[in-house]
């Protein structure tokens, strides 16, 4: 994505009703918690010791405001994580949330420190010999510069003298502007070290599915659910999302190969590129003086995804596997200390050697196994129904499910291979959701019928195939109150049952908008900062993804856009419902020639501002008809990120 979240909206719910109005753990979810209390081994402290180790304090003032005074992050909204687990929680669980609801400011290492809870991601500091260098930034200028004030007061007064994103995802690049000045980048004062690739990564899987990823993003971090045991418990690789001002800073230095050195503020770094694993452009890093072994989010304290629930590329499962028998065997005997973008660090080289074979295990268990099945006949779903981690995986607590699943990861190793279809012809053109399920329900009786169905399967615990018929009874309309408030019934069992964090989000977060309907502050939160950075092809890209083919109908234009200050020029047609953008001049005659600075453009494009009236301001020069840009930008769509999910 641009960022994992860059273009996260403000959706949100009636949180104060929402506990009310859930359904209490049935006896059938009762048990399932009494049962996974069982199967695991509670007894095991050791991520507790090492998530505490090396404590030195947090802030007094739990609340990180933003300058409007809003609210950014609560260091007080996980207190609730104590004692046994509640009947709402799986306890598996409740017991990561207590892990990553730990907070403050943490040595790790001689001259390296974290600040963790601070939002979903970890900021690391290295002491160097005049300022500190910052690996990753967290997701919000506000949550960066409060856990920099917090280094700053109980380690002394230091300057930022470097910033090292390990990937480009926003959780580990948008808090730079709270760290950094542009300026002092652009001086040389300090440098950004980032992967190669990193930028156009960054970027490039948001700006195009910015508004449905954005969506979905909401439901899978339970954005507008309450914190508390009946809502948002965890994010399942750190305690949730910090919905702040986000910047990008881009890099000015790039790792391009592993092996490679460099030396900042008198400290050595040894870099390890790992592209398409967790991101398609990442990279760990060793400190070989220090031996502090950073595996940004190539290794965590869960299973991570392989495909995310709020959508984006395939990732490779046998890719990240290999990358991680790499790093064992370049930097296992070498490091005492590991630490990653999220979670806590693990000490000591026996503890670290297992952690990452027994990780990169389970990456290639699901590869491979998966794969097997597949060959064997089986379908994506056929595969996700029966493959599980064998007991000596399952049994480390990093494996389990957390934020990725088997059942979910298996599927998309499935789609990377194979793709969405799955070989049986009734598949090869489905009627859509809301027509086939009105047929469906109609086949069974009706709306009432199924509903009565799904009300025995729910007394009998049977919540998947509940939720499945209700579902149906829902997409096919008619009067369906009653079928939205029992499926709203299962989907909270279901959420309360799930050792996934996001999976519990994406329940709960459906049921209480069945409850409840969706409420929207708007559409999607872009920051300039992330649009300016954005490499022009990719906002023309994103333009051509606006085009509503239906409003230009047969209409045509022929731009020549031109950006003096960035020696740019693009040329732009639309003809057929099709906008083609190339980075020339204009081949022949066009309607017009715009020349204007490229914030200018922005201003016009994303924030609805009108040509006439830049160019009255002297803004826009045009030389051809004033009104061909503005007429492309009323073919434009704008995308609002509130659209139904679990109703139509």
């Amino acid at each position: 994505m641009m960022a994992r979240f860059a273009l996260i909206g403000t959706l949100t719910l009636a949180g104060a009703s929402l506990a009310a109005a859930q359904e209490a753990p049935t006896g059938y979810t009762r048990a399932a918690q009494a049962q996974t209390l069982k199967a695991f081994d509670f007894s095991d402290h050791q991520d507790f010791d090492f998530a505490r180790r090396g404590f030195i304090a947090t802030r007094a003032d739990p609340l990180i405001k933003a300058a409007d005074g809003r609210v950014v992050w609560d260091l007080a909204a996980f207190d609730f994580v104590k004692g046994p687990a509640p009947d709402t929680v799986n306890p598996s669980l409740w017991r990561q949330a207590q892990l990553l609801a730990t907070n403050g400011l943490f040595q790790v290492s001689d001259r390296v420190y974290q600040v963790r809870g601070f939002d979903l991601a970890n900021i690391t500091f290295v002491r160097g010999d005049t300022g500190w260098i910052v690996i990753d930034t967290l997701t919000a200028t506000e949550t960066a510069r409060a856990a920099l004030e917090l280094v700053n007061g109980k380690l002394g007064e230091r300057p930022v003298a470097a910033v090292i994103y390990t990937h480009g995802h926003a959780d580990h690049f948008g808090g730079a502007g709270g760290l950094i000045r542009q300026a002092d980048v652009d001086s040389g004062k300090v440098q950004v070290i980032a992967p190669k690739g990193f930028l156009e990564s960054a970027v490039s899987e948001n700006v195009i599915a910015g508004a449905a990823m954005s969506r979905r993003a909401a439901y899978q971090f339970g954005l507008p659910l309450p914190k508390g045991p009946t809502g948002q418990v965890d994010g399942g690789i750190g305690p949730a999302l910090a919905v702040g001002t986000q910047s990008l800073i881009a890099p000015t230095v790039s790792i391009d190969h592993t092996g490679q050195t460099l030396t900042l503020d008198g400290v050595r770094f040894e870099f390890q590129i790992t592209p398409g694993t967790e991101a398609p452009a990442e990279m760990n890093l060793f400190l070989p003086d220090l031996h502090v072994l950073d595996l940004a989010e190539n290794a965590n304290a869960t299973l991570h995804n392989v495909l995310t629930p709020r959508g984006a590329l395939v990732r490779d499962a046998k890719v990240w596997a290999t990358y991680l028998t790499q790093s064992l065997r370049l930097y296992g005997d070498k490091s005492d200390v590991l630490i990653t973008s999220h979670a806590w660090p693990r000490f000591g080289r026996d503890v670290i050697d297992a952690f990452i074979a027994q990780h990169r295990d389970a990456y290639e268990f699901l590869h491979d196994q998966t794969v097997r099945l597949m060959d064997e006949g089986l379908t994506g779903e056929e595969i996700a129904a029966r493959l599980t981690l064998p007991p000596a995986l399952e049994k480390d607590w990093f494996n389990h499910g957390y934020y990725g699943s088997m059942a979910f990861n298996s599927r998309a190793v499935y789609q990377r291979y194979m793709g969405w279809y799955d070989a049986d012809p009734v598949h090869l053109a489905p009627m859509a959701p809301a027509a086939r399920a009105g047929r469906y329900v109609e086949a069974m009786g009706g709306g009432a019928r199924v509903t009565q169905l799904a009300q025995s399967a729910y007394d009998a615990g049977d919540y998947r195939w509940a939720a499945e018929l209700l579902d149906k009874v829902v997409f096919a309309g008619g009067d369906t109150a009653a079928a939205k408030g029992l499926l709203a019934r299962n989907y909270d069992q279901l959420g309360y049952q799930t050792e996934n964090a996001l999976e519990r989000n994406m329940y709960l977060t459906a049921a209480s908008e069945l409850r409840s309907g969706i409420k929207s502050g708007g559409g999607p939160a872009r920051t300039m900062d992330l649009i300016r950075n954005t490499p022009s092809g990719d906002l023309f890209d994103l333009l051509a993804v606006r085009l509503n083919a239906d409003k230009a109908g047969s209409g045509r234009v022929a731009l020549e856009i031109v950006f003096p200050e960035r020696n740019e020029r693009t040329f732009v047609t639309v003809r057929n419902g099709v906008l083609i953008h190339e980075p020339i001049a204009a081949p022949g005659p066009v309607d017009a020639t715009l020349t204007l600075s490229r914030p200018t453009f922005l201003a016009l494009a994303f924030l609805g501002g009108k040509v006439s009236t830049q160019v009255a301001a002297g803004q826009v020069k045009v030389d051809g008809d004033p009104e061909a840009l503005q007429r492309l930008m009323g073919w434009l769509d704008a995308f609002h990120s509130d659209f139904p999910i679990v109703t139509r």
